[in-house]
């Protein structure tokens, strides 16, 4: 059996954490089956961004009239977009390998792991132990029980963003992120999408005027059934069907080529079968983490997606520098996940910081509300926007509760406000007394902001 004085499951952030160790001169083990990476370089958000592109490029063009420009969109090379971004991110991830094939203090294994003791893995039919242990193997789409799926053909976010021809109609089970990133994508290249969501908005974890906001903008686009669950899934001819109902028994059918289940990600404990090592799960199976981001087995950390401390690729970069402290130079780094910003590129886009309105109301916290429109901006009258706001939270005392935005470019505005809550006073002076470069998109959060002070 192998032992290392670091061992780390994942490839995906879990790759830095493997290169801290070994660059520190410590014996070190990499396992990860598919490419280095993980998720967001290989079946997430990096992909999908790259597709987005290509979407809201094809929507510049056709709304170029609205600019006195005679512009035409000919023709739509599918395949080729596709292709561009298999080959820009594959090369990424097979240079990433190669470099760490030639890495001192580093052993690579491609092949998945299972667990068989305390910080003891099987892989590739030998049995690898560490000193110390960090788990990142990630999370998976989640696929649930719904009556006739497993009959039919059906694709997630991991067949959707490498799917060489596109889809004459799709339907699209779930309302979040996932769902209506890839239905943008889809829809603006000329696929017929419908939607399928069980709450009564689409991404309804966002703040309630964000979430009903981009409902409406969706239902212009799509066909979208929200409060709708779906019940069942047949094939029908060359496509399928999606039979769906509300709580008071309506029921509709949804109609399709082809079907995209986006119904969330479950993590990849079962597969890893933690409990043989000792490592205590919830009750939806993430690994339950202390602030130094320890399990509940000792000289074991776990990391991203599978700990489930927020689930984007920048919490995971930052739970890396908390486990290359602690495990690679015996540090003391707790997590702070304070104003943890997170963004979804539709367009218009949206983006949040902090709590949501209806977080206060349930928990009985008192706020006052800011809001400022992104049209009535004079950079949003010199793009013709017709869609987008900013709205901040804050005590009546002035301290900054959230900030939620739906637009052209909130994810990249949000972090004016992810400074000022994580690295300034947290104030919403922090932005009214910032002097904004004029006539800029960020305008309007400090209008926004100005009329929470009002």
């Amino acid at each position: 059996m192998a032992h290392v004085d670091v061992l780390v499951v994942g490839g995906g952030t879990g790759n830095n954490v493997a290169e801290a160790a070994a660059d520190a001169g410590l014996e070190t083990a990499l396992i990860e089956k598919g490419p280095l990476g993980g998720t967001c370089l290989n079946r997430g958000c990096n992909p999908s961004k790259m597709l987005i592109q290509a979407a809201t490029a094809a929507n510049h063009v056709r709304d170029a009239n609205r600019f006195f420009l005679d512009a035409t969109l000919d023709g739509i090379d599918y395949e080729a977009i596709v292709d561009d971004m298999d080959g820009t991110l594959s090369s990424i991830a097979e240079g990433m390998e190669e470099r760490y094939r030639g890495k001192e203090n580093l052993a690579m294994y491609r092949d998945a792991a299972v667990f068989v003791d305390e910080r003891t893995v099987e892989v590739d039919g030998q049995r690898v132990s560490g000193e110390k242990v960090v788990v990142a193997a990630g999370s998976r789409p989640l696929v649930p029980p719904i009556d006739g799926l497993d009959d039919v053909e059906y694709m997630t976010s991991t067949e959707a963003l490498y799917r060489r021809d596109q889809p004459e109609s799709l339907v699209i089970l779930g309302g979040g992120y996932v769902a209506v990133e890839l239905g943008y994508f889809f829809e603006s290249l000329g696929t017929d999408v419908t939607i399928v969501e069980m709450l009564d908005t689409l991404v309804p974890r966002e703040d309630p005027a964000v979430a009903e906001a981009f409902t409406e903008i969706a239902r212009e686009r799509h066909e979208v059934y929200t409060g709708h669950r779906a019940t069942s899934v047949e094939s029908e001819g060359d496509g399928i069907v999606v039979r769906a109902e509300t709580e008071g028994g309506e029921t509709v059918s949804a109609h399709g080529t082809d079907l995209l289940v986006a119904l969330g990600r479950r993590p990849n404990t079962d597969t890893l079968d933690v409990d043989a090592a000792g490592i205590e799960t919830d009750d939806a199976g993430f690994i339950v983490t202390n602030d130094r981001l320890e399990t509940s087995a000792e000289n074991v950390w776990a990391q991203g997606d599978i700990a489930d401390n927020a689930m984007f690729k920048h919490s995971g970069d930052y739970e890396t520098g908390i486990t290359v402290d602690n495990v690679v130079r015996d540090g003391n780094s707790e997590a702070d996940f304070t104003a943890m910003p997170h963004a979804i590129f539709t367009e218009p886009q949206m983006a949040g910081v902090g709590q949501t309105e209806a977080e206060l109301a349930d928990a009985g916290t008192e706020y006052v509300v800011g809001r400022a429109e992104l049209p009535g901006t004079p950079m949003g009258r010199a793009k013709k926007l017709d869609h987008g706001f900013a709205k901040v939270l804050a005590t009546p005392g002035g301290a900054i509760l959230g900030c939620h935005m739906l637009g052209y470019e909130a994810s990249t505005m949000i972090h004016e406000v992810a400074v000022a809550m994580r690295a300034g006073s947290g104030h919403v002076r922090d932005i009214t007394d910032t002097i904004h470069a004029h006539p800029t998109l960020n305008k309007v959060v400090q209008y926004a902001f100005e009329d929470a002070l009002a």
